[in-house]
């Protein structure tokens, strides 16, 4: 008997991951992108998820969707792109009849305010970016109490592991540790903050897609092992290089001038806020209702360290 057919919008920094782990678990995958190769021999189909039509029929004979689609860090680009896709993936899974998982951020809801942020938090977002996301988490929760679609949300703070290169430690971070030892940082290091495991976000999401309908209709936070300060984050990259870093932090004064000039500056100054305190992630309903664990620094990090060595080879 053919095993269900999951099928992941998206082949950026979480859905190869994704797709591996379904995979492993037994099921069909297809993998949907723009344009690209075919990741670890995959199906792959190419197009543009926000056209509904083509987006229904890449979906055709899917028990489970996943949009792990992230457009451009432009809050601009998230106004006029997210809406569209929320809307095409919600279409192709009230025609599939397939269970939508849609891979989300903590952006819409704002600032601690000293608590740590889980699924009882406030929808209070203090950005554009966040404004942005939640109009799009109404937009798709409204459409499952309607039922035009089955709709679960899985949401992660900032990424670390195999695959993040479009994080706090990614394409921006990298190649200067791997080249010249120099770690350039752009926040604060010393308050607590939650960094989602990479590939504990693909194995939760893989668990929203194959749990019983009743995880469905509401958002979970994914499995984080607890939060640390980005220098004991530092620290733990540095034992796993087996060398020192020299830390490179640029003061504010300095980023906002900077970001007069660099559009990707000005988009990143408005989450500033996610290191100015505390900024922890509660996974305790994942953990109780699923019965799993995220993945510890001790084995995340080496593991990460050992993944950029071969993605960002030395320049000579």
């Amino acid at each position: 008997m053919p095993s269900d057919l999951h099928v992941i919008f998206g082949a950026g920094q979480i859905g190869p991951a994704l797709a591996r782990v379904l995979r492993e678990r037994g099921h069909r995958v297809r993998l949907v992108r723009r344009s690209g190769p075919s990741p670890d021999g995959f199906e792959t189909l190419h197009g543009d998820a926000a056209d509904p039509e083509f987006a229904g029929s890449a979906a055709r004979g899917a028990s489970a969707i996943y949009h792990c689609m992230n457009p451009a860090y432009s809050a601009e680009v998230w106004r006029r792109v997210l809406p569209r896709l929320a809307t095409s993936l919600v279409t192709a899974a009230g025609r599939t009849k397939a269970r939508l998982v849609v891979l989300d951020n903590v952006y819409l809801l704002g600032r601690p305010k000293g608590r740590p942020l889980d699924e009882d938090s406030p929808v209070a977002p203090c950005s554009r970016k966040g404004e942005i996301r939640a109009r799009v988490n109404e937009q798709l929760l409204s459409a499952h109490a309607r039922g035009d679609a089955r709709v679960v949300v899985g949401r992660a703070s900032d990424f670390y592991g195999p695959g993040g290169t479009g994080t706090y430690f990614g394409d921006a971070f990298w190649p200067k540790v791997l080249q010249s030892g120099v770690a350039q940082t752009l926040t604060r290091l010393d308050t607590p903050h939650t960094y989602h495991y990479t590939l504990d976000v693909a194995a939760g999401l893989a668990t929203l897609g194959e749990a019983p309908d009743d995880v469905t209709g509401r958002w979970w936070m994914l499995p984080a092992a607890p939060a640390e300060a980005s220098s004991a984050m530092l620290d733990r990259i540095e034992r796993a290089l087996g060398r020192n870093l020299k830390v490179q932090a640029f003061p504010p004064f300095l980023l906002k001038a900077l970001a007069l000039f660099v559009p990707i500056l000005r988009e990143m100054s408005e989450m500033s806020y996610q290191w100015d305190e505390p900024f922890v992630a509660n996974d305790a309903q994942f953990r109780a209702r699923f019965r799993t664990e995220p993945t510890s620094y001790d084995r995340g990090v080496p593991a990460f360290v050992e993944w950029a060595r071969r993605h960002y080879p030395a320049r000579k």
